[in-house]
């Protein structure tokens, strides 16, 4: 039970992880398919490898999602509507980010929430991520209203671990 557990979250990316990426690399400039494999690979330092059967697809989508646009020399870059789906992403990710700080410092316990939080959080993101297109604004704001629920449910229970 608890290798099938380590091995859905030990991937060296989480799910969802790679459009979440792009869409990132692409707010500092465009970059072709090529170049997004290769900052990766670089960023990574060797340890993440996304193929071109990742990749490609992906890109597909987020411009079939107007996340994105390819310009007429190949590359890709972030629209307006990209960026503000970035903005959401970074803004959740910065409530995450503390809220598993805290859980990594309450032992082994912490650590195993943390683990399950994370990958809970990748699978919703990826769902999101796939659906969003499909769901209109009132859904979209619906989900964002249940997400920030649950961030603030989280914060409170932070408050009443103690950390030694």
């Amino acid at each position: 039970m608890a290798s099938d557990w380590l091995q859905r979250v030990a991937s060296s990316v989480p799910r969802g992880f790679s459009r979440y990426y792009i869409l990132e690399l692409l707010q500092a400039k465009p970059h072709t398919g090529k170049e997004i494999i290769d900052a990766a690979v670089e960023q990574s330092e060797g340890r993440w490898r996304p193929s071109p059967g990742l990749i490609y697809p992906l890109l597909g989508r987020l411009l079939d999602e107007g996340l994105i646009e390819e310009s007429k020399d190949g590359k890709y870059q972030i629209t307006k509507k990209g960026r503000a789906t970035a903005d959401d992403i970074e803004a959740v990710g910065k409530i995450v980010r503390n809220q598993l700080d805290v859980l990594m410092r309450v032992k082994n316990v912490g650590r195993f929430v943390a683990m399950d939080l994370i990958e809970r959080m990748g699978m919703m993101a990826s769902v999101l991520g796939q659906n969003s297109s499909k769901m209109t604004k009132e859904e979209l704001q619906k989900y964002r209203k249940f997400l920030e629920s649950e961030l603030r449910k989280l914060d409170e229970n932070e408050k009443e671990i103690k950390i030694e």
